[in-house]
């Protein structure tokens, strides 16, 4: 089953925002991982939104998603931001085919 990670991004200093954008995104790529969704303006719909930019990626599982979030290559990218840019992140696995039950 596919896992995503969805990424709250507030950048306080945009020279150190492209440089972790930089190394972030080659280090989900060399861990299978691929960039569904990025921008710099979220359409909030309904409730709240405190973040500037959205980021949505997707690895092939939870096994996946996790190794490359304790990787050597993120833990760089992860240095590169500290203080500098803002990042909220939660993962989550997809649904299957026929789409998704809510709890009774």
């Amino acid at each position: 089953m596919p896992a995503y990670g969805i990424v709250n991004v507030d950048v306080l200093d945009e020279e150190a925002g492209l440089a972790y954008a930089s190394v972030a995104q080659r280090s989900v790529l060399s861990h299978g991982g691929r960039c569904l969704a990025a921008g710099p303006t979220p359409e909030p719909v309904e409730g709240t939104w405190d973040s500037s930019r959205v980021v949505v990626i997707e690895f092939p599982d939870m096994d996946h998603i996790r190794e490359w979030y304790d990787s050597p290559d993120y833990r760089r990218a992860r240095r590169i931001r500290e203080g500098k840019v803002r990042v909220g992140m939660l993962f989550v696995e997809g649904a299957p085919p026929e789409g998704f039950a809510l709890p009774a």
